[in-house]
């Protein structure tokens, strides 16, 4: 039975390189049937980058269970200090990037895809995974690397259900009906002449942050910067109304309705996600906002007649994913409860949900100040191992050391920090300088070992809960429970509404699926918030 078949681009058509030796040669209209006719040997397929290939196929009706995608794996294995990097080649490979859907075809002009070889490719990632010493934990890395990047195609064929009417609904309640282009809508414009009174400005335009700043300076405020952030620590009655506006203009700006006329199409909302986006192996999106889905017109998002969203959450990912890396078996027990910050407060170890949160937030972040700081070491006495790996991470950095995640991610190296280490250069500002950029770097590689591995589960999470959902009803991709949205450690299902309970269970399942590959027999727990919902917004 032939495992894996590598696909690659030749002139107009398309050459597929078995492992048993044999090679075909397909035109391209042909591989989408071709494809299908050898799913049921559940090869994994092969190819230089998902982007470039799937969508194709699922345009066809084509589903494929597994794939290797040699763009994520060759940046995993590039960064990995588990693997000799002298096995790896270049070759184009490094600077390779995904494509858009506009441009996702088999063969668009001028691809650098073209140029690369596939198949020489898969043989140096597979000589470099085998003379690794993590080859176990690395292998099951890439494998959900790839299977992240098919979730992502299919979530953006299937779309998640948005309607266009009711987005404009929610949105002219919160800003007032859509205004012609260039001019503020109505809601706005009225919030106008009571926030210049305030400020003394009548000519004050908030929507340009140099006029702003210079308005409120006008005003009397010693100020460096227009965030909000900034303009909360302020004191002043024109504020709280200017925050408002801020906040509702930026609504506009990035979900109002030129958003809504360049994302949405047939009812249904395709962002573009990329897995591995971020350094840390967390997902990124290009366009469409999807990684900041606003609350206040999550209402636009209904499933569609008959059919409901599964929605599902798992708490406090992170520090769960600590307590198992770390193999803390007292934060794991803490981590049993539904609520971990609630648990910690029941050992024993601080008084407060809030001293919880506020202390483990600021151990994963390198929060060593105010409160976060005097609950520090009530925490590190009670959870040794897991705020020992978190220190170990930071003082590597802050040595300019390279740290991984659970399964062998490796994180990028620093700069030079200067200063001391600087042979130009010894004075005092400058060490100061040096240092501070250390401890910055620290308090990154502190946070990347568990971000990183909150990804890999979530990866996992998904990759398992997708075959789950393929084996429940029957016919296309859309026609059966699919995974329509993602986000860090949340996910949505459109399906079926019959088969909501069993998306349901596949949900949890999957779960505990990826805490089992993650962390073996460790007796850590990812319980999930789970709705059956009509709209987004109820869940």
């Amino acid at each position: 039975m032939v495992s894996t078949v590598v696909l690659r681009r030749v002139g107009d058509g398309v050459r597929a390189h078995a492992d048993d030796g044999a090679v075909h040669d397909l035109a391209r209209a042909d591989l989408p049937a071709w494809v299908t006719s050898r799913e049921a040997d559940r090869p994994r397929w092969v190819w230089d980058d998902t982007t470039r290939w799937y969508p194709r196929l699922l345009a066809a009706g084509v589903r494929v269970e597994r794939c290797t995608d040699l763009r994520l794996t060759h940046a995993v294995l590039r960064r990995s200090p588990h693997v000799d990097q002298q096995l790896l080649a270049d070759d184009g490979w490094d600077a390779l990037a995904p494509v858009v859907p506009e441009e996702a075809t088999l063969f668009a002009l001028d691809d650098p895809a073209d140029a690369l070889d596939p198949v020489a490719e898969h043989a140096r990632q597979q000589r470099a995974l085998a003379a690794s010493t993590e080859r176990g934990r690395l292998g099951l890395l890439l494998a959900a690397e790839s299977a992240a990047a098919l979730v992502a195609a299919e979530m953006q064929h299937a779309g998640m259900p948005w309607r266009a009417d009711v987005h404009d609904r929610l949105l002219s309640a919160l800003v007032g009906p859509r205004p012609p282009a260039g001019q503020r809508p109505a809601g706005l414009e009225a919030m106008l002449p009571g926030i210049r009174a305030a400020f003394g400005q009548p000519a004050l335009n908030p929507d340009s942050p140099v006029e702003l700043l210079a308005g409120l300076r006008a005003a009397g405020l010693d100020v460096a910067d227009t965030r909000s952030w900034t303009l909360r620590e302020l004191d002043h009655p024109g504020i709280e109304p200017l925050l408002r506006y801020k906040k509702l203009l930026r609504l506009v700006q990035a979900n109002g309705w030129a958003w809504l006329d360049t994302w949405v199409r047939d009812g249904r909302f395709r962002p573009v996600l990329l897995p591995g986006g971020v350094v840390t192996g967390r997902w990124a999106a290009q366009g469409g906002g999807a990684l900041s889905a606003p609350v206040q017109l999550r209402g636009a998002a209904v499933a569609d007649e008959g059919w409901r969203f599964v929605v599902a959450d798992v708490a406090q990912l992170e520090p769960r994913v600590l307590a198992g890396m770390s193999r803390d078996a007292a934060m794991a027990q803490a981590a049993r409860a539904r609520d971990l910050y609630q648990g910690v407060v029941d050992a024993g170890v601080v008084a407060t949900r809030a001293q919880a949160k506020v202390g483990l937030i600021g151990a994963l972040y390198g929060g060593t100040r105010g409160e976060s700081g005097l609950v520090l070491p009530r925490l590190a006495r009670r959870y040794p191992a897991a705020l020992g790996l978190v220190e170990q991470a930071a003082r590597a950095g802050e040595r300019g050391e390279v740290v991984t995640t659970l399964l062998g991610r490796g994180s990028p190296r620093p700069g030079p920090f200067g200063g001391a280490d600087d042979d130009d250069s010894h004075d005092a500002v400058a060490g100061r300088a040096a240092d501070a950029r250390r401890r910055s770097w620290g308090r990154f590689t502190r946070n990347f070992v568990v971000q990183g591995t909150g990804a890999e589960w979530a990866s996992c999470w998904l990759a398992d809960l997708r075959n789950r959902l393929w084996r429940l009803g029957g016919g296309r991709l859309t026609d059966r429970p699919h995974l329509v949205f993602f986000l860090h450690d949340e996910v949505v299902v459109h399906t079926p509404e019959a088969l909501a309970g069993e998306v349901t269970e596949a949900v949890r399942a999957a779960a505990a699926e990826a805490g089992r590959l993650l962390f073996g027999t460790f007796p850590v727990d990812f319980p999930l918030d789970v709705a059956v919902v009509a709209s987004w917004a109820d869940a």
